[in-house]
């Protein structure tokens, strides 16, 4: 780790040299400073921003300012504690700013670990000379080698995989579509090895930080002897400051080899990659919700395409636009038809829940299998990708239903210790305690209404007093380190049922997992979302790829109230091809991506006609300039509408669609009409935000 070297700017006879600084703020100028000592472009100065300090990245050295020189202020700082960031690196940040049509300095400072991007971390007297040089000043505890796993033998249709992506050295996208439990992984581990082997780095990203644990086991125990002990580095949110600094440095160093990590990996500081890998690249946590809303898997690929590399995206499901991309040979589609062990897909029955005597929300169909299979000592996985005990409290006597105060939905009825019951609220956050009684009739009588996990698992106890039960959720997984710790246990045999979310339903290997039990997966049904139909069968065939992976005769129970629906039909035969063939047809027909490219304004404000009032004039003004710029044949402007959830921690919420045929037309038009947006806004009564290549509309 270099030594920290803090250039503080004092002497004003030495000559000027102008430096042009991208700092975070929502504004899309870079700023124009002087040093008076040698900076390089990648280096970050502490500079005064009004009166504020701030913490900036040099992106260009011009050889006159764009304003008065006199007014120009002096760089207080040079901080040369790290490497300065390459130019293939800024390439990046400036492809994925003008892309996503964000200001350069929002996309490059959170980018960096905090420690690096805040004034208070050079500051004070406990600071001593900056965070890199207390990171270093600490000792650390050595990581343990692992023993070297096993490595398996390739099946022919594996060994075509890894021939192709090692025998590529130029930027090629592959799209690994094999069945759940094809054995992608090993395709990535041997792709990976040979990568390292020749000396360049590997980027793999996963989607959700749950997948993180099991994927760094794998490739420090098949891939150590190459990159080395310390070779893998783990990057994702849930990191503390100082252990984000640390994976960041040892990444920017070349000490990591590996990079492991999910959405946020793309951007760490590397240029020596000989391949990328996106696993599970349809899933949607990909796509970044808020600040910059990009999509990692897309930015995997045109990293991929700047530094010359194969990239490999990964799924059983993938996602539409990829499917697309490799009917028409954009992207070169690599399968695996069958498992990688000599076991067979699970069977899948859709029971008809439309005239059965449900008990607790389960059928006797599902009940009589999970029997049968914890007699066979055999662990059973209940999905419901809804958590909490109930989704709603009501009286029956009146009707009244639980209501955020500062939502327009329910707040979800949970259990927390001793019985302890609380109304939660999954979008402003809002706690209350359950009422006494009815708030409008005074009837003491009230009831949960639907059933979440912690509903499902209080009946299965009851049901099943012998078994071992373990639910994995968003709350039963909120202390650090205690999904890791969960799913561990699963693995080591000690739970027969497993009742979880979203969570199990994708890259766990559960190697005595027999039977699926899927409930009110009709949900998703009738979404307004295009997508939805798309996004319930991947979740569908993920969870039921979790079943039989290693034992074979795995089962898969979906109770649903329309059996007939296609993406129930198609999941009965495993038939991705044949639904993803459907599926883009109904696309075509429509103009839907992937045959359209979007972008989508949103806009908040206290009072629903504020925020809808500046959606219709922002539409007006996209209007005259897709005349001006002869754009109106390929760009559709869609009226604003309020969102099906309007108010979310009391303010309204609102939506304008663009949807155009010709993704440059829609960019060029993004860039002007962007321009123009703050002179329709009353900043103190309007929020907005632009989205492009939105995933929920």
């Amino acid at each position: 780790m270099p030594d920290i070297v803090l250039t503080e700017c004092l002497d004003t006879t030495v000559s000027k040299r102008w430096v042009r600084v991208a700092l975070d703020l929502p504004l899309a100028e870079l700023y124009d400073y002087w040093s008076g000592v040698p900076v390089e472009i990648g280096d970050r100065v502490i500079v005064l921003f009004g009166r504020r300090k701030m913490i900036g990245l040099v992106v260009g050295l011009p050889d006159t300012p764009d304003f008065d020189p006199a007014k120009v202020k002096e760089v207080q700082v040079v901080l040369k504690d790290i490497k300065h960031l390459t130019t293939s690196w800024l390439r990046f940040a400036s492809f994925a700013a003008e892309y996503y049509q964000r200001p350069l300095g929002e996309v490059i400072m959170p980018a960096l670990p905090m420690p690096l991007r805040s004034v208070s971390s050079y500051q004070g007297k406990r600071s001593g000379a900056g965070p890199v040089a207390r990171l270093a000043s600490r000792r650390t505890a050595a990581q343990q080698a692992v023993s070297a796993s096993a490595i398996p033998a390739l099946n022919p249709a594996q060994e075509q995989a890894v021939a192709a992506i090692v025998a590529t050295q130029a930027f090629k996208t592959f799209l690994l579509y094999g069945v759940t439990g094809s054995g992608k992984t090993e395709v990535y581990l041997h792709a990976a090895a040979q990568t390292l082997a020749r000396g360049q780095r590997v980027l793999m990203l996963v989607p959700e930080i749950n997948l993180t644990p099991q994927f760094e086991q794998s490739l420090r125990a098949r891939l150590e002897p190459v990159a080395g002990v310390n070779g893998v580095a783990v990057m994702h949110s849930a990191l503390s400051d100082g252990e984000r600094l640390r994976a960041w440095l040892r990444v920017q160093s070349g000490e990591a080899r590996i990079v492991l990590g999910t959405r946020l990996a793309i951007f760490a500081p590397l240029d020596d990659v000989g391949l990328i890998v996106v696993d599970e690249e349809h899933d949607p946590s990909y796509k970044q919700q808020d600040g910059l809303r990009y999509s990692a898997r897309d930015l995997a690929v045109w990293r991929a395409h700047d530094l010359g590399i194969p990239v490999v995206l990964g799924s059983a499901t993938p996602s539409l636009e990829s499917w697309a991309n490799a009917e028409k040979a954009t992207y070169q589609r690599l399968d695996l038809p069958a498992r990688a062990r000599d076991v067979t897909l699970p069977s899948v029955r859709l029971v008809d829940t439309r005239r059965l005597q449900m008990e607790h929300g389960l059928s006797p169909h599902l009940l009589e299998a999970m029997r049968i299979r914890l007699a066979n000592k055999e662990q059973v996985l209940i999905f419901l990708n809804r958590r909490g005990y109930a989704p709603a409290l009501h009286c029956r006597s009146c009707g009244w239903v639980s209501q955020c105060s500062r939502c327009t939905t329910f707040t979800v009825l949970h259990r927390a210790q001793a019985s302890r019951a609380q109304l939660h609220c999954h979008h402003c956050g809002l706690v209350q305690s359950v009422p006494k009684g009815c708030p409008d009739c005074g009837d003491q009588d009230l009831q949960p209404m639907g059933r979440g996990t912690q509903r499902i698992e209080e009946h299965l106890a009851e049901l099943f007093p012998q078994a071992r039960i373990v639910r994995i959720d968003a709350d039963s997984t909120r202390k650090k380190g205690s999904a890791q710790a969960l799913f561990a246990s699963v693995h080591a045999g000690e739970v027969d049922i497993l009742v979880g979310t979203q969570m199990v339903a994708k890259g766990h290997d559960f190697a005595n997992l027999g039977l699926v039990g899927v409930l009110n997966a009709d949900a998703m049904l009738f979404s307004q979302d295009f997508r939805a139909p798309e996004r319930l069968f991947a979740q569908l065939m993920q969870v039921a790829g979790r079943a039989g992976r290693h034992t074979g005769h795995g089962e898969v129970i979906v109770q649903t109230g329309y059996p007939e629906q296609a993406v129930y039909q198609a999941l009965l035969k495993h038939d991705y091809a044949g639904f993803a063939r459907h599926s883009i047809l109904e696309r075509q027909a429509a103009a839907l991506p992937p045959f359209s490219y979007q972008a989508l304004l949103s806009a908040e404000a206290q009072d629903l006609n504020v925020a809808l009032d500046f959606l219709q004039a922002a539409r007006e003004s996209a209007n005259e300039l897709s005349a001006h710029y002869q754009t109106q044949e390929v760009l559709t402007l869609y009226d604003p509408v309020p969102l099906r959830i309007v108010r979310v921690d009391n303010m309204c919420r609102a939506q304008l669609l663009l949807e155009s045929t010709n993704r440059p037309a829609l960019q060029s038009l993004l860039r002007h009409w962007l321009k123009l947006l703050p002179e329709q806004l009353d900043a103190r009564r309007v929020r907005w935000q632009l989205e492009v290549d939105p995933l929920e509309i």
